[in-house]
């Protein structure tokens, strides 16, 4: 084939193709309805909800809470266990100090590693007489009675009385301690050779810090 017929035939070609590609168009633009012409958008892709900033450390040294304050402590009586003075915390002893009025001075003495407090009057029987001495003169309450720490002693001043012919005289005297309850004791006895004992004049007297006083009364 010669040159010229063969680009002929190809000029024929391209323009039947140039008309197949255009009668579509132009049939849809006349009976269809009119296409969109813009492209549609894509869709939109959710974003990622925003992630929260983690709290930032403090920068200072935390704050440390106030510590509670200690509850005040109340004062206390440092005599609030001293109790009173029985016969098993004490020593006893009795000294003639007048034979007239068969007088003695009784002293106790505290032998036990804790104060005590000798309380009211001595309780004193005579031999097998019965009853005891008569109490003499006023005697200090419980919170004001004498102190004795280990090893002070405390007096008191028996009085046994003239000797009227109406009385009896012993040879012992017993003492038991006034403790304001009802403790049970032993009594401490001692000698007390020829002591004269009236029924209406004996008499004791309270506890007292000094011999002196004891045996004034």
């Amino acid at each position: 084939m010669s040159t010229v017929r063969r680009s002929a035939v190809v000029l024929v070609a391209l323009s039947a193709l140039a008309l197949t590609a255009c009668g579509p168009g132009e049939d849809g633009a006349a009976g269809d309805p009119e296409a969109p012409s813009a492209t549609p958008s894509k869709s939109v892709t959710p974003t990622d909800a925003p992630t929260a900033a983690p709290p930032k450390a403090p920068t200072g040294a935390p704050t440390k809470p106030p510590a509670p304050s200690k509850p005040a402590t109340p004062s206390v009586d440092p005599d609030y266990d001293v109790f009173p003075c029985s016969t098993f915390d004490v020593t006893f002893t009795a000294t003639l100090a007048e034979p007239t009025t068969s007088s003695y001075l009784l002293k106790i003495t505290n032998k036990g590693g804790k104060p005590c407090r000798a309380l009211g009057h001595p309780v004193v029987t005579f031999g097998a007489l019965d009853g005891q001495a008569v109490e003499r003169g006023p005697a200090p309450g419980i919170e004001d009675a004498i102190r004795l720490a280990p090893g002070q002693s405390a007096y008191a001043g028996l009085m046994g009385g003239l000797k009227d012919g109406k009385g009896t005289t012993v040879d012992s005297i017993a003492l038991t301690m006034s403790t304001d309850s009802d403790l049970e004791q032993k009594p401490l006895k001692v000698s007390t050779p020829g002591l004269y004992v009236s029924p209406d004049k004996n008499s004791v007297t309270a506890w007292m810090t000094n011999a002196e006083d004891a045996l004034s009364l």
